[in-house]
C-alpha cells in the first residue's frame, strides 16, 4: 500500500485502532471483498493485546495526563500496554532522564488496575 501523504495526525490507544480495525473489518467483508495478510495479522494483533475498551483506555489516559511527570507518549503507552507491576511500568520509563517514586508507581499502577 503505497502512501501519499499525511492529511492529519492524532494518538489513539490500542484499544482505540482495535476498534477502527474492526469497523474496516466488518465493512470489507459487508461488502464481499477479500481482507490482506498485513490487516488480518493487524486485527489479530490488536484483539490479543487489548485488555480493556477504548472509552476506558481513553478515560485512562486524561487521568494520567493530570499526574506530574507524565508525558502524553507515556501516558498512550501505559494506557495500551496497561502494565500490572511495578517492573512493567518501570521498563516504560526506561529510556525517561527520571525516575518514579515507589508512591509515583503506585499511583499509577492504581489508575490502571481502575480501568482495567
Amino acid at each position: 500500500m503505497k502512501v501519499k501523504g499525511i492529511d492529519s495526525e492524532e494518538r489513539i490507544t490500542l484499544q482505540e485502532m482495535r476498534e477502527m480495525l474492526l469497523k474496516v473489518e466488518a465493512d470489507r467483508l459487508g461488502a464481499g471483498k477479500e481482507m490482506s495478510y498485513e490487516l488480518r495479522r493487524s486485527i489479530e494483533h490488536a484483539n490479543h493485546l487489548s485488555k480493556t475498551s477504548a472509552e476506558k483506555s481513553r478515560e485512562l489516559v486524561e487521568k494520567l495526563l493530570s499526574l506530574e511527570k507524565i508525558k502524553p507518549d507515556i501516558a498512550f503507552r501505559i494506557a495500551s500496554i496497561m502494565p500490572r507491576t511495578r517492573d512493567e511500568l518501570r521498563a516504560i520509563y526506561a529510556k525517561e532522564r527520571f525516575t518514579l517514586s515507589g508512591e509515583e508507581l503506585d499511583e499509577i499502577l492504581d489508575l490502571v488496575e481502575q480501568h482495567f
